[in-house]
């Protein structure tokens, strides 16, 4: 099996979670992702990284070693575009 690509896990999160921006990185072992989605109002941080891995079910054991991630809603996202 090859290992995944970001490609691979902007696929799958999108395929499983509605994102307004999603920018994944990584080598194919370590990865980190930069997710904006409405669906994050109102969530914990811990909330937010579960919505992430339902979405990625099961590639999260087989396939992904490592996943950090920064989840955000769209209005955080804005808040760190502005100077």
């Amino acid at each position: 099996m090859s290992l995944p690509t970001p490609e691979d896990l902007h696929r799958y999160i999108t395929a499983g979670l509605a994102c307004s921006h999603l920018h994944v990185e990584g080598d194919g072992q370590h990865f980190y992702a930069t997710i904006v989605s409405a669906s994050f109002e109102g969530r914990s941080r811990v909330q937010r990284h579960q919505l992430v891995y339902g979405a990625l079910g099961e590639r999260m054991r087989a396939e992904i070693h490592a996943l950090s991630m920064k989840t955000l809603t769209p209005q955080e996202f804005a808040a760190l575009a502005k100077p």
